[in-house]
C-alpha cells in the first residue's frame, strides 16, 4: 500500500473506536457497552417492556403487559440511533454504581402509589456498569427535564410498533 492509503485506511479504522464522554467523567467506549431501558407497571394500562440495544446496531424488545406485541423481537437500529438513544439518557446516567430515585429513597419524598417508573442499565462487555432506578411518582426537585428525557428516548428508538398506543 501506499503511504497515504496506509495513513487513510488506519485513521478510518481509529474512528471506528469512538467513545461518549458521559458528562464529568471520563469516555465511554461506546463499542463496548449495552443499554436496557425497562419500564414499569402502573395501575392502569401503562406499557411494560424491556428493550436492549448494542452499538452494533442489534436490539431486543420484550413486550410484557399493556403493549402492542408480547414476547420477545430483534431489531436493529442504525449507530447514529443508539448514539442519540445513548446521549438522550448519558446526562442521568451514574458516575458509579447505581442512582435510585424511589420511595424512601432521599431524592423522593412522600410519593403517590401506583405510577409508573423506569430502569436504565448500561452493562460493559466484563460485566461493570450503572444502574439509575426513577420511580416517575417522586417529585422532582428542581426541573422536571430526567423525567421528560427518560419517557422520551424509547421514541429514539425502532420500537413504537412494538410499544403501541401510549
Amino acid at each position: 500500500m501506499r503511504p497515504k492509503t496506509t495513513a487513510f485506511f488506519a485513521a478510518t479504522m481509529l474512528a471506528g473506536c469512538a467513545t461518549t464522554p458521559p458528562p464529568g467523567g471520563a469516555p465511554v467506549p461506546i463499542e463496548r457497552e449495552e443499554i436496557s431501558y425497562a419500564t414499569a407497571p402502573c395501575f392502569g394500562t401503562c406499557p411494560v417492556y424491556t428493550v436492549t440495544v448494542h452499538p452494533d446496531g442489534t436490539g431486543v424488545f420484550e413486550g410484557k403487559a399493556h403493549t402492542a406485541v408480547t414476547g420477545v423481537r430483534t431489531f436493529t437500529l442504525t449507530p447514529d440511533a443508539y448514539r442519540r438513544f445513548a446521549a438522550a439518557l448519558a446526562p442521568y446516567r451514574p458516575e458509579a454504581g447505581e442512582r435510585l430515585i424511589q420511595p424512601g429513597s432521599p431524592d423522593c419524598g412522600n410519593a403517590p402509589t401506583d405510577m409508573p417508573g423506569v430502569d436504565v442499565h448500561w452493562t460493559g462487555l466484563e460485566g461493570a456498569g450503572q444502574h439509575l432506578s426513577l420511580y416517575y411518582g417522586c417529585r422532582p426537585d428542581s426541573d422536571d427535564r430526567m423525567r421528560t428525557a427518560l419517557r422520551a428516548a424509547p421514541d429514539l428508538l425502532p420500537i413504537g410498533a412494538f410499544i403501541g398506543k401510549r
